[in-house]
Parts: C-alpha cells; structure tokens; sequence
C-alpha cells in the first residue's frame, strides 16, 4: 500500500444533487410532467455526478446503493419483498408506482388494484413515517407478521454497483443491516418480535452478497447502527448469529460493518466479535472508541475511524486531530485503518462554495460533504506521513482560532440575561385543573374542537411573491398588501367550513425555524444548504453560530392582523427553542442545554408580548422534541429535564386564562410521557393518523390530564382521507381518552401539501367532528 495516503471512505454522501435536482424530478414524474424512464436518467446523472466529485477529491472507498429515490429503508423493504398487502404485493418484483405507495399512500379507485387498496376503497394511505435514530432524516417504518417470507425482489444493489462499475468506479456498495432493518420496523401484533424473522431474512442477504460477490465486488459495507442502541441479550445474539451466517454462507466478500451515532457501551464486544473484516466507528460522538479498540480489538480487523463530523457543518481543527490519531494509528498498525466522516454525509449539504451571501468569515468556519471529504484526504496524507500538506493543516488551525475568538460569538448581555432564570419562571401561576376551567369558560368551545396546526399551502404564488420581494422586485408595500390577502382568505375559508378555531396560515414563513432564526442574533443562513428531510422534502437548516438574542416582536403583527378579521379564536403560532436548537446546525463550544436557554429566554418575549396584545391562544411547536432524545435511556433524563425546562421557560409566564399549545411530530410517548406531561401544555397535538391511534395508548396509560389533539389527517401523504375514515380514528382515540380532553386536527402543518388536497380533507375533517358530536352526545344536536 502506498503511504501517500491512507485509505478514505464517506460511508454515504447527500443525494439530491447540489440544486436539489432530484426533489425536482420526483415531483415532476409525481405531478405527471416526466416519464419513469426520464426519473431514471436523472438519477442516473446524480449518482453519475457523486461518484465523480468522491473520486475527484481523493475518496479511495467509494459508496454504491447509498442513493435512493425516497429512502434506504423503503429501498430495504423492496429488496427483501417486506410489502404490506395493502399495497397489493403477490411477491412479484416491486414496481415504481408501488414504492411510492409505500412512501406516499395511493389516492386511486376501486379498479386500480395496482396502486394498492385499503379496506375503505379508497386507495392505500402511506406506511408509518418516524425519525432515524436522533436525526432530522425520516424513514419509512418496515411492517412484519409472523410467518413473513422474504425475497429477492429488488435487485438495486447490485444494478446500482454495475452501474458504477461501467462507469470505471469501483465502489463499495451499502446495505442496511439485517438486524438494524428488523429492529426499525414495526408488527400489528404486539407480542410479535420481528427479530424472530431473522433467519427467514438473511438468505436473502446471502443472494444479495453472492451477485455482487460474482459481479466484482470485493467489499460490501453493511450498516447496523442498532449498536448504538441499548440491546438486550437476544438482539445481541442475533447479530452474532447473522455475521455468522454470512461467513459461512455468503461468498469471500469482505463486510464493513458500520456503527455510528453514538457510544458501543455494553455493545462493544458483541462488534468486536462479529465475523466480519472490518468495523467503522463514530470517534465523534464516542471518543472514548478509539482507546477500546485498541485495547480490545482483533488483530485481523480494518478499523473504519469516524473521525470527521457527519452532522454538522464545522471546520475541523485537522492539527489537533492529527496529534490525537498519530499514536493510534501507530498502535493498530496504518494496514489497518481507514479514515471516514463518523456517518453517512447525507445529514450535511453538498458543497459550501455554493454560498455567495454568507460573509467570507462565516463561510471559513464551515465544512459541507465537499469540504470534509477535502479534510478527509489532507487527514490522510498527514497521518501517511506526507509533509506537504503543512499550509492546509495551518489554514485549518486559523479557521478554528478565528471561530473561537470572533465578536460574532458571544454577548455579555445574555450571559447577564442567563442568570436571571428562577424558579418563578418555569411554572404557570395555577395547576392545569384550575386553568382548563377558566380556559372552558372563556372560549366557549364545542366538544371536538377542530383546528389545523399552523401552516397552509406555500403554493407557487406565495413562493414567488417571496422570491420578488427578497430580489427587490416588489416591494415592501405590496408585498405586505399580498400577504394580507392571502391570510385574509384563509381566515374566509376556514369560517366557511365550520373551524372551531382558526390559523393565519403563515404565509410570511419561509420555513418554521429559519423564520424565526433570522429575525434572531446568532444565526447565519446559506441560500443552497439544502439537506433531505424525507423523499422530495428538504430542509434548509439555519447556522447557529452565536448567542442568540430578540431584538423586537417577531409575530405580533401578523397575528394581530388575523385575529382583526375574526371573532372565533386566532391561534398565535410560534417555534419552540428546543426545535429551532434540533433543527439548526448548533455551536459546539458550550453546551446545547445553555444555547436552547437563550432560545427559551427569546421566545419567552415573543410569548409575552402576543398576549399583551391579546392571543387568547399562543401555540409553541416542539415537533422536533423527541428527535434530540439521546439514544442510550441512561442519557434520557438529563435531556428530557433541560428540554422541558427550556419549554416551561419560553411558556410559562402568562395568565391562566390563555391557553398554550404545543404540536410534536413522530413521538412515540410510551417512554416519555412523565417529560411530556411535566411540560404543562393546556393542549398538545401529536401525529397518530398512520399509527391509528396507537400512540395514544401512553396517554391511557400515565392518565394524561391535559387535552390532546390527535392527528386524523396524514399530511405527508397526497391522499385526501374520508369524514368516515378520521371519524374512526376519533372512534379509537375515545377508547383511550376522556372526550374533555380532544381536540380534531391534521398530523401536521399543511405548508407542503396543496390546496386541492387541503379543502377537501379539512371539509371531511370538520365534517368527522360534527359526526362524532351528534353520535356521542345526540340530546346537543
């Protein structure tokens, strides 16, 4: 081996181009503009392009099958032929318009059985949708039945390493782990483990390693992130089992298995102990890896070293990672090591250089997937003992002194603010029982109350009124004047239709956090940092580089405006801290408890001066409270006891006759609930319409007091659900919860959808609501 270098690998890269050129050819061929073969093509020409920049930026190890055209674990699913038979699956190969049946749902009639059916014959609504791990990224939650049986129904793995082996790259291709697939997914049957369909799943595997064994590959990079999780003796045994399998069964193809996002903990032996060739580890979240390894690890083992971030956008101080791998690497020997970011770089943008609006200083901190693969191969060189790469290790030295030391960075005056928290501030002046009563008397509200959770459709109009404005092209008069319009005829709409209580729509936001962040100090924003939430959905995250301070009202206005047009109760809508903080890129020099304070302490303001302007209703979003949930439960409590602080600071120092929302997406409460509740929201609305209610079973459970408002309306599906269908998941939701307590809503903000899709889902919403009051209370209607 050449010491030029040591061996690079990305283990993943971003997917959706540096333009986001595949949201816009998914939602072409979705919108029927583009054919499936020109989806394809352009695919093609992403993957083509990826392989290219990886290769010219001196990654060694290549990745295959790290794109998809909506999401890895769906991918998985095809493989395996793990399709629910909703979606009309006789285990033949799994066709386009079936794979985003599954990612999507189907809105068809009842002659197209191709697109999948639900029991109601109304097209099939999408397959269950929640975070991976503690990311912002979304997948698609596999679905399992004992007896399953399993196979080869989707040869992408291998088309895709072809693909790249007739272009002249020799990649690695990336599979989902057999164990961490089966743990990710969910069964009807309560008592039912999916972990028991492991030996009906690996032969599938075993196939899958064989063609690409037989077509060149020489390795394969098989991802278990499972083991940073907390395992019980049998998942442990079960990927002991599996690893053993694959020695023997499969071909002589070496596997990388990749753990990343955390700490091995109690798991550590079990990686050291599979049967593979190499294992890469996270050095960025678990520092404390790389010491274990060397004392306990195998001779034999190619140790991937995570070394460079894969989460956040930071330059690295490559000196002092140089002075802290040297000895290592002389330990285990350079034969042996790998360098590598600690994850996939699909949770980074593509490429800083994109950005002409950040200021050059700002723009010198940063590492996109472009610029730290660029680290990567400096590391590499370094630590193979090149010296000629001296200016680019002192470049990097004085980006990180320069980010440390700049005026940008702190403000006395928060740390001041900071001290002035007591306990005075994180309590409501009277306990929920006492405030829902005031609340009662003074909204008047029916029983079922329905509402929307903040956003409507950012159609094609309000994103282009945006663009002129933001270009000079229209003004600041007539773009006030436009958006005024558009809420007034929001307002209209939703008094028509009957909305108990209404939204202004939130058409000034370009997006819930970034919104809010520039009307902040401390953030920075790019203009093409565009990072995937799910499928065609990007998100755009705001760079949190510094004490984060409130100048001046931020909403008022515009509620005030809406609430003017109304006498049926306007919603304030704001974001929570502890979603801005797990939706930003975050500093890393002091901790995030501290930066989430700061946010808290400005939305607090925020919240203050809605209601001296008189919001009856001030709903603070935490969606992305559970995301920011550390993996190991030992680590739970002192997260969950700063984020709730951080919530009960921004929301409790108002009276008790206004009411606090609060709206979470994709939380599984069972563990959490005691946090949840500890929040003293008057009303929390969650997503529960594609678990059907399932999640409702920890408020059962813990005896919930205050009112929920549980999701009957999937927004991240295009179908439009029935007034029967939401009234059945009403139905379930009674079974669980006094009717005192709920409230009717949509899962989520309706931003993304459309508004064809919107008017007749909330028509039937209203519609199921007026149906469940005439059913449950007859003598009222």
């Amino acid at each position: 081996m050449s010491l030029r270098s040591l061996p690079i690998a990305t283990l993943g890269t971003p997917r959706i181009g540096p333009r986001r050129e595949l949201k816009f050819a998914l939602e072409s061929y979705w919108a029927g503009k583009i054919s499936e073969q020109q989806l394809h093509e352009d695919a093609s020409g992403l993957r083509a392009a990826n392989w290219a920049r990886q290769k010219s930026l001196g990654v060694t190890i290549i990745p295959s099958n790290d794109f998809s055209l909506y999401d890895q674990v769906l991918d998985t699913s095809a493989m395996v032929g793990a399709i629910p038979e909703i979606y009309a699956s006789k285990g033949e190969s799994v066709s386009l318009k079936k794979y985003f049946a599954m990612a999507r749902g189907s809105q068809c009639d009842d002659q197209d059985a191709s697109c999948g059916q639900s029991p109601r014959g109304s097209g099939a609504p999408a397959q269950g949708m929640t975070k991976w791990f503690d990311t912002n990224y979304h997948y698609m939650i596999p679905e399992f039945y004992r007896g399953q049986a399993f196979r080869l129904c989707s040869r992408k793995p291998i088309e895709e390493y072809e693909e790249a082996k007739a272009l002249g790259f020799q990649t690695r291709p990336v599979l989902i782990g057999p164990v961490t697939f089966l743990k990710l997914g969910k069964s009807a049957d309560s008592a039912f483990q999916p972990l028991a369909l492991l030996d009906d799943l690996i032969p599938v595997y075993i196939d899958v390693l064989h063609e690409l064994a037989e077509r060149g590959a020489s390795w394969v990079q098989i991802d278990e992130p499972c083991l940073a999780l907390d395992l019980d003796e049998a998942a442990r045994k079960s990927l002991l089992h599996a690893y053993n399998r694959f020695a023997k069964e499969g071909p002589a193809i070496k596997i990388m298995v990749a753990s990343y996002f955390g700490a091995l903990g109690d798991n550590l032996n079990t990686a050291l102990n599979l049967r593979v060739s190499g294992l890469h580890l996270d050095l960025v979240r678990a520092p404390e890896l790389l010491d274990q390894i060397i004392a306990a690890g195998r001779r034999d083992l190619i140790m991937s070293l995570g070394v460079i971030d894969g989460r956040n956008i930071w330059r690295s101080n490559l000196s002092s990672l140089r002075q802290r791998l040297d000895p290592a690497i002389a330990k285990l020997g350079r034969r042996r090591v790998q360098l590598a970011p600690s994850c996939s770089l699909l949770h980074v943008p593509v490429d800083v250089e994109l950005e002409t609006g950040l200021t050059s200083e700002v723009k010198s901190w940063l590492a996109f997937s472009v610029q730290k693969m660029r680290e990567l191969a400096i590391l590499g060189r370094v630590l193979a003992g090149d010296q000629n790469v001296g200016l680019a290790l002192a470049d990097s030295e004085r980006a990180v002194t320069a980010r440390r030391t700049s005026p940008k960075i702190h403000d006395a005056n928060v740390a001041v603010r900071m001290r002035t928290i007591d306990e005075t501030m994180r309590r409501r002046a009277s306990p929920f029982a006492r405030r829902s009563e005031i609340q009662r008397k003074r909204f008047g509200l029916p029983d079922f109350p329905t509402t929307t959770i903040g956003s409507f459709p950012q159609t094609t109009e309000v994103r282009n009124a945006r663009a002129a404005h933001a270009r000079g092209a229209m003004s600041d008069e007539q773009y006030d004047r436009f958006l005024k319009e558009e809420i007034a005829r929001a307002v209209r709409w939703q008094e028509d239709i009957g909305l108990d209580v209404l939204v202004h729509g939130e058409f000034e936001r370009n997006d819930m956090v970034q919104y809010f962040s520039e009307q902040l100090a401390g953030f920075a924003f790019t203009m093409n940092g565009w990072v995937q939430s799910y499928g065609s959905r990007c998100v755009r995250p705001p760079i949190l580089l510094g004490d984060a301070v409130r100048s001046k009202p931020i909403t008022v206005e515009w509620w005030r405006y809406a609430q003017s047009l109304t006498s049926k109760p306007m919603k304030a809508m704001l974001t929570g801290p502890v979603t801005i903080l797990n939706w930003s890129f975050v500093r890393d020099d002091i901790p995030r408890s501290e930066v989430c304070r700061q946010l808290a302490l400005a939305i607090r303001d925020e919240v203050r001066d809605l209601e001296n302007a008189g919001a009856a209703m001030i709903q603070i979003d935490e969606a992305a409270l559970r995301e920011g949930l550390p993996l190991r439960r030992t680590d739970w409590k002192a997260y969950l006891d700063w984020a709730g602080d951080c919530f009960r600071i921004c929301s409790s120092g108002v009276a008790d006759q206004t009411q606090i929302h609060t709206h979470m997406c994709y939380s599984e409460f069972n563990d959490i609930i005691a946090a949840i509740a500890a929040m003293d929201a008057d009303v929390i609305s969650i997503e529960s319409s594609r678990s059907k209610m399932e999640l409702l079973d920890a408020f059962k459970k813990y005896e919930y007091p205050n009112q929920i408002g549980p999701g009957v309306y999937d927004i991240h599906s295009p179908r439009v659900p029935e007034a029967s269908e939401m009234k059945e998941l009403m139905v379930l939701a009674r079974t669980r919860l006094r009717d005192s307590q709920l409230w009717v809503n949509p899962d989520c903000g309706l931003k993304t959808r459309k508004w064809e899709e919107v008017r007749p889902a909330l028509t039937n919403m209203v519609a199921a609501a007026r149906e469940l009051r005439a059913a449950a209370y007859p003598q009222n209607h």
